[in-house]
């Protein structure tokens, strides 16, 4: 149904925000329209007007693993549909912590790619994983990225990346200088999971911590959150239904996609070709309890054909590199990363995908590698916490198999039954793609975003010089 205000009404073919690729028997949903003065919002009635999308994230491209990618995919994405994208960034330097050479030496730089304008700014980075070194990122981010945000256009909305929280901060104040609406986008919860791992012990940081996680909450216009254990946790903290929108994480499903394993020039390149493979890839870091993996290939070396292949980063690689020596196994390559190209290729290789993660971790915590691996095709070995989101992303999906954390023999025991049997592999690998097309894919994510977007906009235009702005019929 569409209704009209004044003299005009029309539809579009924009999903509802519940339901992506819906469309009513129209031929799309139905919006009124009313005059507004933004000057973004230009064109013609029969499409789509475009919005101004500042999204704030410390992670950006060229940045491999983590938010990176995500954010990078979303900002293309949404440039690829008629908007205008710019992001607010940190200069390069994750997962190293160091600045990547070629943005050294620079407080501010602006760069275009793929249509998006990246706005970067110095960071203070520090290798080690210590408070003093995590305030100093935060704090250089926090200043200097609100100068960036200012010297450009004035944004129609904000998204706003989580971690770093802190950043909710300059995201307020953008948020009343432009009078626009802001969507925070919780990739982890602040600061429960810097307590869990270690990072934040002193009281006194911690309550600091938890006074800026209500602040973003409540200042935030509405609230994404990647799985239902971090709704669950929001709802504890008494942050409205209402305020949340479920928004899980995305795969570009055409890029990551099944490859013929003979055809992987990785496998063939790092001598694979007659081994099972078993691939980590991503973050080394304390939370994941790698080592776990490692210990199960200890329990393996009577089967020579199991290898165990761990791609990270070069100073991690480092420490695993001696806990390998120090058990004498020859069954695990180390290896680092590959460019983001080549991750498809890479992921080819693998007969099996792992999860990892310590049993401390909280349960909410979502790893983005879970979408990568179910569209990859291939099984996926879990080994988290039965009770937290990865494990009940992995069941739902019916494309692997979740083993109790930091339990070695367990593990093995369900390494070598994957290995010993192919079809229920091959079974489990077909299941978690047709899984990610249907629920993970990077199109229907962003059409999601968009849509929400719209309806945060859509209550700011005001009739003022004649121009038209599209209003989401309630229904």
């Amino acid at each position: 149904m569409c209704h009209a205000i004044g003299r005009f009404s029309v539809d579009l073919p924009i999903s509802q925000p519940d339901s992506p690729g819906y469309a009513n028997p129209s031929g799309g949903k139905s919006f009124d329209v009313v005059p507004f003065a933004s000057p973004c919002f230009r064109g013609s009635l029969k499409q789509a007007l475009p919005m101004r999308i500042l999204i704030y994230s410390y992670n950006y491209h060229p940045e491999p693993i983590g938010i990176a990618p995500l954010m990078t995919e979303l900002a293309e994405g949404l440039v690829a549909k008629g908007h205008q994208v710019r992001v607010v960034t940190a200069m390069p330097n994750y997962p190293e912590r160091h600045i990547y050479p070629q943005y050294r030496g620079r407080l501010f730089s602006t760069e275009d790619r793929n249509g998006v304008t990246i706005q970067r700014c110095f960071v203070l980075t520090c290798p080690k994983q210590r408070l003093a070194g995590r305030l100093l990122l935060e704090l250089s981010f926090i200043m200097l990225s609100l100068w960036s945000a200012l010297r450009g256009w004035r944004p129609d909305v904000i998204l706003n990346s989580s971690p770093s929280l802190p950043a909710c901060l300059p995201v307020a104040l953008l948020k009343t200088i432009y009078q626009c609406p802001s969507v925070l986008n919780l990739q982890d919860i602040l600061p429960e999971a810097a307590v869990q791992t270690g990072l934040l012990s002193n009281p006194w940081a911690i309550r600091l911590a938890e006074l800026v996680e209500t602040f973003a909450y409540r200042n935030a216009t509405r609230i994404s959150v990647i799985a239902q254990g971090f709704r669950d946790n929001l709802l504890a903290k008494g942050v409205p239904d209402t305020k949340m929108v479920s928004i899980a994480n995305w795969v570009d499903v055409d890029f990551i996609a099944p490859r013929p394993q003979a055809s992987s020039v990785f496998r063939h390149h790092h001598q694979l070709q007659d081994k099972f493979v078993v691939l980590y890839t991503g973050n080394i870091a304390a939370t994941q309890g790698v080592k776990t993996a490692i210990r199960a290939a200890r329990v393996l070396t009577d089967y020579p054909d199991i290898h165990l292949v761990i791609v990270g980063e070069g100073k991690q690689l480092a420490a695993l590199e001696a806990f390998r020596q120090k058990l004498g196994l020859s069954n695990i390559s180390l290896l680092p990363f590959v460019p983001r190209a080549e991750l498809p290729d890479m992921l080819a290789a693998a007969d099996v995908g792992l999860i990892l993660q310590k049993r401390s971790m909280v349960g909410f915590n979502m790893p983005s590698k879970t979408q990568v691996l179910l569209a990859s095709g291939r099984p996926i070995l879990a080994s988290v916490p039965g009770d937290g989101s990865a494990a009940q992303a992995v069941r739902a999906s019916g494309g692997g198999l979740v083993v109790e954390p930091e339990n070695p023999q367990a593990l093995a025991q369900n390494i070598l039954d994957l290995y010993q049997h192919p079809a229920k592999a091959q079974y489990l690998g077909q299941r978690g793609r047709q899984y990610a097309v249907e629920h993970y894919s990077a199109s229907r994510a962003i059409n999601r975003y968009e849509a929400l977007f719209y309806e945060l906009v859509a209550p700011q235009r005001q009739s003022t010089d004649g121009e038209f702005t599209l209003l989401p019929v309630q229904e």
